[in-house]
C-alpha cells in the first residue's frame, strides 16, 4: 500500500477549486493547478450503490440541477446531474486528476447519517488500493475515521471540528492524528495547544490574505481558502 507524504501545502483550495470552479468537480482540481495551488480539499460521501464520490451536502438540490438525496441515488443517477458543467466526479476520478496535476490531497469523509462506518470503511479501501500521492484523511465524524484508520492504517488522519473539544488528546492518541482541522475561529489557545503536542493545525475557511498571514504568524500550518488565486506562488 502506498504511504502519502503528509507535509501540508500552505494554501488548500476548499472544495476542489474553491471560489474559481463549481465545487467538488474535477474543473475545480484544474483551476487549483492553474492558480498555482499545491493542495487541494473535497468531500466523499457515499452513493446508492456504495460508490464514493465527491459532494458536500447530503442532497443534490444546491450543486447540480438534480433533486434527492445522496445516499438513494445510484451512480449512474448521480452522473447524469449537472454539478457545474460536469457530472458529479467519483473519487477515483478524482484522486486520478490529482495525480496527474500533481496536487496534494485533503480527502475529507463526508458520510451521510446513518452511513459513517460504511462511508470510512470504502474510502479507506479505495485510499489503500488507489491513492499514492501525498495528503491525508480528514473528517467531522470519530465513526468514519475509525473505519478507515481500521483498514489503511498507515494513512495520516485529521479531525476536523469547530472548536478544540477538551478531550483533543485522547482522541488524537486514538486515531494516531497527525492534526487538526479547526474553524478559523478556534482561537490562539487552542491552536498552540495542538502545536504544543507536535501536530499539524489547518484553519477553514480564510479568504483575506491579512487574515491568514494573522494564523500563520500563530503558528498555523495551513489555510483552506476559497480564494487560492489570492496569493503569489512563493505563498503556497
Amino acid at each position: 500500500m502506498p504511504t502519502p507524504c503528509t507535509d501540508y501545502p500552505r494554501i488548500i483550495a476548499h472544495r476542489c477549486g474553491g471560489q474559481l470552479a463549481a465545487e467538488n468537480t474535477l474543473a475545480g482540481l484544474a483551476a487549483a493547478a492553474r492558480s498555482g495551488c499545491h493542495g487541494v480539499e473535497f468531500d466523499v460521501m457515499l452513493s446508492a450503490d456504495g460508490v464514493p464520490v465527491l459532494i458536500h451536502d447530503e442532497t443534490v438540490d444546491r450543486t447540480t440541477g438534480g433533486r434527492g438525496r445522496v445516499s438513494d441515488l445510484t451512480l449512474a443517477q448521480l452522473q447524469r446531474l449537472d454539478a457545474g458543467g460536469e457530472p458529479v466526479p467519483t473519487l477515483a476520478d478524482a484522486l486520478a486528476r490529482c495525480r496527474a496535476l500533481g496536487l496534494w490531497a485533503n480527502v475529507e469523509i463526508k458520510p451521510s447519517i446513518g452511513q459513517e462506518a460504511a462511508t470510512g470503511a470504502t474510502v479507506g479501501r479505495m485510499l489503500a488500493s488507489l491513492w499514492n500521492g501525498c495528503g491525508v484523511v480528514s473528517s467531522f465524524s470519530p465513526a468514519a475515521l475509525a473505519a478507515a484508520s481500521g483498514i489503511a492504517p498507515g494513512l495520516g488522519y485529521a479531525m476536523v471540528a469547530d472548536s478544540l473539544p477538551v478531550d483533543w488528546r485522547q482522541v488524537t492518541q486514538r486515531f494516531g492524528l497527525i492534526g487538526w482541522h479547526l474553524a478559523a475561529t478556534a482561537g490562539p489557545a487552542a491552536l498552540a495547544a495542538v502545536q504544543a503536542a507536535g501536530l499539524r493545525t489547518a484553519c477553514y475557511t480564510v479568504n483575506e490574505i491579512d487574515a491568514a498571514r494573522r494564523l500563520f504568524a500563530q503558528g498555523v500550518t495551513a489555510i483552506f481558502s476559497d480564494r487560492p488565486d489570492r496569493w503569489s506562488p512563493g505563498e503556497m
